[in-house]
């Protein structure tokens, strides 16, 4: 098995109030995300991050949500488990989300090749 390392996204701006797809497993290529970077773009405000494992045919909802962190304005945090979260059937999917102001985020980690 080969891997592809390094960024698995670019910068993904979420709006406030929205949650969008960012990674999604094709053709049973395993994904492993290493670690999560999240900005709060307000000046304001204390936005909020949320991070979502969502299985295939699953939605976004708190019943697969695994991070929801609350950020100082222009605040910048590192996201990072102990093992790399892995995604593995085909249309698995990782979920960002935000709350009250737009966060930007990168999704960092290895994919097979």
């Amino acid at each position: 098995m080969s891997l592809e390392r390094g960024r698995l996204s670019t910068v993904v701006q979420v709006a406030a109030g929205s949650t969008t797809s960012v990674i999604t497993v094709a053709n049973n290529k395993k994904v492993y995300i290493k670690s999560i970077i999240a900005h709060g773009v307000g000046i304001n405000t204390f936005p909020t991050a949320q991070v979502y494992y969502v299985p295939n045919g699953s939605s976004a909802d708190e019943s697969n949500r695994i991070f929801d962190v609350t950020l100082s304005a222009k605040e910048t945090v590192l996201l990072e488990p102990s093992y790399p979260i892995v995604l593995t059937e085909t249309g698995d999917k990782l979920f960002v989300g935000v709350g009250n102001s737009a966060i930007n985020f990168i999704i960092m980690g290895d994919k097979e090749a």
